[in-house]
Order: C-alpha cells, then sequence, then structure tokens
C-alpha cells in the first residue's frame, strides 16, 4: 500500500468514529488519524475506552485485498505491530492476549477495535483503531490496568503512533501463516487453560492455537471448538 496519511488533532470524540465516516465517504485507504485527546472512544464489546492526553489514540483505514472471511487475522496483525513497536522502545513483559488485547505483566496495556463494512468477496474498509496506556492507567472494571510510564518507559503519542504505523506495514500484506506464527509466538503458550465468555455463556478449555483465518482452538475434553467471538478469561489477566 502506499505511505500512511497521518493527521493529527488535538481532540476528536473518537478517531475510529472520524475514520469510518471519512471511509464511508470513499476515502482512500491509508488514511491515519491520531487524537492526542478522545472525549467519546470505543472500546470491544460497547465499552467505553477512556483516553486522557498523553495516551495513544489512533485509528487506520485500511481496503482490504483479504478475502473477507480471513477479516480476523488483522486483530493479530494490529497487535503484532503494537508490541513490536513497544518493545522497540524499551517496552518488556508484553504478551498478546486473543483477539484484541495487549497486556504487560499480565495487566492490560492496550486495545483494539475492529469496524469493517462488507463487500462482495473482500471487505468495503476496515478500520483498526488502538489505544494504548502510555502515560496514565484508566481503570476498567473487574480487569488490573497499567501503563508504559509505570514501567519507565516514556513514549509519546506521536512517536508510538510512526512505530506503529511502520510496523503495520509489514504485517498487513504478509501471509497468513506467518502472521499466525509471530502471533503465536508472543501470546499465552499452547496448552494454556483459558475460559471464553461470550453471549451469556462460558466454556472452559486448552488453547490449542489459531485456524487459518485466526479464530481461536479451544480443546474442550476430547474436542476442538473453533471460537471467533468472545472474551478470554486468564489467571493472570
Amino acid at each position: 500500500m502506499n505511505a500512511w496519511r497521518l493527521e493529527q488533532h488535538a481532540e476528536l470524540a473518537s478517531t475510529s468514529d472520524e475514520v469510518v465516516r471519512r471511509a464511508k465517504m470513499g476515502e482512500p485507504a491509508g488514511l491515519a488519524v491520531l487524537a492526542l485527546k478522545q472525549t467519546a472512544g470505543r472500546g470491544s464489546r460497547g465499552r467505553a475506552w477512556s483516553a486522557p492526553e498523553g495516551n495513544l489514540n489512533l485509528s487506520v483505514l485500511l481496503r482490504p485485498t483479504r478475502p473477507a472471511a480471513d477479516a480476523g487475522l488483522f486483530s493479530l496483525i494490529c497487535g503484532l505491530a503494537v508490541v513490536e513497536a513497544l518493545e522497540g522502545h524499551g517496552a518488556k513483559g508484553l504478551r498478546l492476549k486473543w483477539p484484541n488485547d495487549i497486556l504487560c505483566a499480565g495487566a492490560k496495556l492496550a486495545g483494539i477495535l475492529i469496524d469493517a463494512a462488507p463487500g462482495d468477496a473482500f471487505l468495503d474498509w476496515l478500520v483498526i483503531g488502538v489505544g494504548v496506556n502510555l502515560k496514565s492507567t484508566p481503570e476498567i472494571p473487574g480487569r488490573r490496568t497499567t501503563c508504559l510510564a509505570d514501567q519507565g518507559v516514556e513514549i509519546s503519542a506521536q512517536t508510538a503512533a510512526a512505530t506503529i504505523l511502520a510496523r503495520l506495514e509489514v504485517w498487513v500484506e504478509a501471509p497468513a501463516s506467518a502472521i499466525r506464527e509471530a502471533w503465536q509466538e508472543k501470546a499465552h503458550p499452547p496448552g494454556t487453560r483459558i475460559e471464553i465468555a461470550f453471549a451469556g455463556q462460558r466454556r472452559v478449555g486448552m488453547f490449542v492455537g489459531l485456524s487459518h483465518s485466526g479464530e481461536l482452538l479451544l480443546r474442550c475434553e476430547n474436542r476442538i471448538e473453533t471460537i471467533n467471538t468472545g472474551e478470554v478469561l486468564l489467571a493472570d489477566g
């Protein structure tokens, strides 16, 4: 794809809402919107995302050439980009948690939000939102949270955005097999006992790996289930 077109705003309600609006108007792929402050950020599963000034609020627009069935790979792609970017600035103890969380020493450091519009064989557009706690640690009920400043790592939102965009460029067209392999190296290892919460239900099993399109494979007793939605609950985050 062409170089990212990064726009910076002092304040927006939501970077993802802004990029979705532009996507619907026909904006070409490659738009990246950075807000130094968000007033109505969105998290996964309809939750609010607290985004005080100093943390990273970034959303990007893609018009994927991958089949629509492979849309689940984009959470993995972005997770990899975020972890590699932050590790490049000295962050330690980072781990990916399926499908859209980045943990630091077991506490939530960052989250990824995907918005997409289906086309025929391909998605019409896909917007990836990234929120990273750089300077401060918002509270999330029932979750441990952290920020990079607590780990002694100081990164500006602008620097973090530029580095994440550079790593996204590397992964966005990578083969699915390479994405899955790299993601699993930075995630909970196979055999980890995990619990999946979705639609008011709980499913407990052992993490086996990822499907071709990025779904979670869970061994429950003597069968393997394919999970494409839900929240992973781990003992340490």
